[in-house]
């Protein structure tokens, strides 16, 4: 009995030395599959922090390539030896900046009532209306006097945006809109002074090998590109952080771009001078001579005020007409998103067509665009649909784009630098002017009038202004004949002064009846520069920088 119990005692210790080693074989078994595990993690981690770092480092040098490649552009063909590289870029950032405002006021200020009455459409037109009241009357001729300090001027235009932006950051959560409504104001003309400002300033830094049209093409399509890019980013992030603070990172973006603008070239600035009539005696106020701008810039600003009083038209007509469903073919939002796209990409057709007719007048493409307008109009009044409709809007923002692009070459090579800025809020104040106009008649005829019969009004417009613009060309060309061929009667002289042109330089580029009939009797100011004898003073026509 007693060796059985034996027997039993020894075979349990066994059987329990044998679990403890199975035991423990299995514990080491699991220290290794842990550790493993432990050093395959490891080398996870490992490497997704090296594809982490590598992703960034990718991210950071393909910005870097996009802002070489961008760098290249901005300063090729000499724009970067003469300032103009650093006003596009400048620019750029400019209108990436009001497109922040615009995407941070859109929901609270500025978002364009479609669905609403008509009567607060036609408000809200009547309000775009009050910067460019204020720029063409006061600020062009403040802009005229302090030529010598223009980038102080462009400067103290970014830096005051800056600071209303930062109110209106201020203002938004309390939906104080006593402090908003005017601050939204004074940047919009701010924003025009500063778009004056830079198309004036635009012969200073023109190199040689570039056109003015080709040059204003450039500047406006760098700022198409950055005003797309930011629109969404804006709009997103006032929809994820909230208005105030898309309006916080516009204020730090105006303020870095007046730094920007004082660093502008030198020679951005235009020496005081001191103006005299015929008679040594000071000239009067320049507002009072600055619509005295010749026959050129005159036609060139009847053509763009007839095709801007007709893209205000077609914005508003067009927008009710789908409203009121009476333009079939796709639903109302779809048909309104075509036609915006339609719209934007007949802008960006016409800034990239203006880079590529840098051998052609201004003079010529302003006519051309019109002619293609009231074309387009014609026939698609005769076929009214949807698609005809989205030709039109294509058209039309086209002929915007490219001739508003001609007429600020114009102005540029026309115009003194004497009173080229308030010429400018002139032109600009005339244009939103007809943009207004052209909205309201496109609010008053879509309440009773079809498609056909309100392109029919408008292609009569159309046609009528070119046609008026036709017969005043034709006539200035009979006045330029007839005065070269009294130049060839005996009483000429062969070295004397050309009488059409009255012994002046002539135009760099235009054709012969701009370059010899642009310049009206009677313009001519004597100038005289600080630092130089009394007796040393010049003439020159008041309408010809280059004379």
């Amino acid at each position: 009995m007693a060796a059985g119990w034996e027997r039993a005692r020894k075979t349990a210790g066994e059987a329990s030395r044998r679990a403890g080693r199975s035991a423990a074989a299995a514990g080491r078994a699991a220290a290794r599959a842990g550790r493993g595990t432990g050093r395959a993690t490891a080398r996870a981690g490992r490497a997704t922090a090296k594809a982490g770092r590598n992703a960034g480092r990718g991210a950071v040098s393909g910005t870097q390539r996009a802002g070489r490649a961008a760098r290249r552009l901005t300063h090729a063909q000499g724009a970067g030896r003469t300032g103009l590289g650093q006003l596009i870029e400048l620019t750029a950032a400019h209108s990436a900046g009001d497109a922040l405002v615009t995407a941070a006021l859109a929901g609270t200020l500025f978002k364009l009532p479609v669905n609403e009455a008509r009567g607060q459409v036609a408000l809200y037109l009547l309000i775009t209306m009050i910067p460019f009241v204020v720029v063409a009357p006061f600020v062009g001729p403040v802009l005229d006097r302090f030529r010598s300090g223009r980038r102080f001027v462009m400067a103290g235009t970014l830096f005051g945006r800056g600071l209303l932006c930062f109110a209106m950051a201020a203002a938004i959560v309390p939906g104080d809109v006593f402090t908003i409504f005017p601050a939204a104001l004074a940047v919009l003309v701010l924003s025009k002074a500063y778009n004056v400002s830079r198309a004036a300033i635009m012969p200073s830094v023109l190199p040689a090998d570039i056109a003015l049209v080709t040059a204003n093409a450039r500047v406006a399509l760098f700022a198409l590109v950055t005003a797309g890019v930011a629109v969404p980013i804006g709009a997103g992030a006032s929809a994820w952080l909230g208005a105030e603070w898309v309006l916080r990172g516009a204020t730090v973006l105006f303020l870095l771009q007046g730094v920007l603008a004082v660093r502008l070239p030198r020679h951005v600035d235009s020496p005081d001078l001191e103006e005299l009539d015929d008679e040594g005696e000071e000239r009067p106020p320049r507002w009072r001579t600055m619509l005295n701008v010749g026959p050129v810039v005159a036609e060139a600003m009847y053509a763009n005020v007839a095709i801007r009083l007709y893209s205000g038209f077609l914005l508003f007509y067009l927008l009710f007409l789908v409203q009121d469903n009476n333009l079939p073919g796709l639903p109302p939002v779809v048909a309104i998103g075509v036609l915006a796209v339609a719209a934007g990409v007949g802008g960006l057709a016409g800034t990239a067509v203006a880079s590529w007719v840098r051998n052609h007048s201004p003079q010529v493409i302003v006519l051309g665009t019109l002619a293609l307008t009231t074309a387009i109009t014609i026939l698609a009044a005769v076929v009214f649909q949807l698609w005809s409709a989205v030709a039109v809007a294509l058209a039309a923002a086209f002929a915007q784009g490219l001739g508003k692009l001609a007429l600020d070459a114009i102005v540029q090579r026309e115009i003194g630098e004497e009173v080229r800025s308030s010429t400018f809020g002139v032109v600009e104040a005339f244009l939103q002017i007809a943009w207004v106009l052209g909205g309201l008649v496109g609010l008053w005829l879509s309440l009773f009038a079809d498609g056909t019969v309100g392109l029919a009004v408008m292609a009569a417009v159309l046609a009528g202004s070119l046609g008026w613009l036709l017969v005043r060309r034709r006539g200035r060309v009979r006045e330029v004949d007839a005065r070269v061929e009294a130049a060839r009667g005996p009483r000429s002289s062969p070295s004397g002064p050309h009488p059409a042109t009255n012994g002046e330089r002539p135009f760099r580029d235009g054709t012969p009846e701009e370059r010899a009939g642009s310049r009206p009797a009677g313009t001519t100011t004597a100038v005289v520069h600080h630092g130089d004898p009394p007796t040393e003073k010049r003439t020159r026509p008041l309408t010809n920088p280059h004379g």
